[in-house]
């Protein structure tokens, strides 16, 4: 999967090095993970594009494509609607990701997260509730819901306008956009291996006046977060950091932390069900409890600790127990219900 993605997101990624047998065991995990364009991108001017794992890969990469000219109509078309009743939203991640990409169809997305000012939030909701938004999959948000150090306001000083077609659309500073990108990944266990294509993106299309004070500024124990994420995607992904302030770091990593990206990356990508639907059941109880137990990465970040040589395992048990009430909580209003 690695090898399959390194540097995919350039315009002329790296000459893609897999036996057939490699490709036909690779093909399923990138249709399953998102990564399905961008493997068709490293294989289009091989000798592997004529294999039948690689039309799988083609398909996909058509399919998005033509789902990124329907999501981008979609935009516009909220947008103006937001705006027509005084509001200006902040995107985050889908296009905003996307545009760093060569060509749209080769980072797929599907809900259009916006962000607006949590007083302006029910007025964005009723005017995205009208016909005129004919269904658009916005996913609103009151403020921004990823850094928490900063105000909406701060964030939206800072933030940029892109085109898009006819409209402009204000997006995350670079910066802002980056720490998002590692701590979106690394909050979810670093599970789909497109995340971290996204992390190399943003930092290899970066403006010559990247700001790393306020990309790497704040929290130190975040900060270190994030200059791990960029080591993951240049260790895995070949993301170049050699001028960076994270080169160091990137390169000395704790020796867990590859190991349970590629672990994670290797096990699939089936839908979990809520851990209810399970415990609800006498025989799902087992099945229960794996999904619940978190990865080390997941586990580290949602208790706070550090990313250093240390047992994961007392970070896990910390986190299961945090979780402990929620899941009560979730379980005694399920019983609730009719079945």
């Amino acid at each position: 999967m690695a090898g399959a993605l390194a540097g995919a997101w350039r315009p002329s990624p790296p000459p893609l090095r897999l036996s057939p047998a490699a490709l036909a065991e690779v093909a399923p995990l990138l249709l399953g993970s998102g990564g399905a364009a961008l493997g068709w991108w490293r294989i289009r001017s091989s000798e592997l594009r004529t294999w039948p794992p690689a039309f799988r890969l083609q398909q996909a990469y058509r399919l998005h494509t033509l789902q990124a000219a329907i999501h981008e109509r979609e935009i516009t078309q909220a947008i103006r609607l937001l705006r027509s009743s005084g509001i200006e939203p902040l995107m985050a991640k889908g296009w905003a990701v996307t545009r760093l990409y060569p060509e749209p169809g080769l980072r797929p997305y599907g809900d259009i997260d916006l962000c607006v000012r949590p007083e302006q939030h029910a007025a964005a909701a009723a005017a995205l509730r009208s016909p005129a938004a004919q269904g658009c999959p916005v996913d609103l948000h009151p403020g921004f819901f990823g850094r928490k150090d900063r105000t909406f306001d701060q964030l939206y000083a800072r933030s940029r306008l892109v085109r898009l077609g006819e409209v402009e659309l204000r997006i995350l500073g670079p910066e802002d956009h980056l720490w998002f990108l590692c701590m979106h990944m690394l909050s979810h266990g670093a599970w789909r291996p497109l995340w971290l294509c996204d992390i190399g993106a943003a930092l290899e299309s970066r403006p010559p006046d990247f700001d790393w004070v306020r990309c790497l500024g704040g929290n130190k124990r975040r900060s270190d977060w994030v200059a791990c994420a960029l080591g993951l995607a240049h260790q895995l992904l070949g993301a170049q950091v050699d001028d960076t302030p994270a080169a160091w770091r990137a390169n000395h990593l704790p020796r867990w932390l590859v190991p349970t990206v590629l672990r994670q990356w290797g096990g699939g990508y089936g839908q979990r069900e809520p851990i209810v639907t399970y415990l609800r059941h006498p025989a799902g109880v087992l099945k229960a409890l794996r999904l619940c137990w978190p990865n080390p990465i997941l586990a580290t970040v949602e208790v706070g600790g550090p990313f250093n040589e240390l047992p994961r395992l007392p970070f896990q048990l910390g986190q299961c127990v945090s979780r402990t009430t929620q899941i009560a909580a979730q379980l005694a209003g399920s019983l609730r219900k009719p079945l």
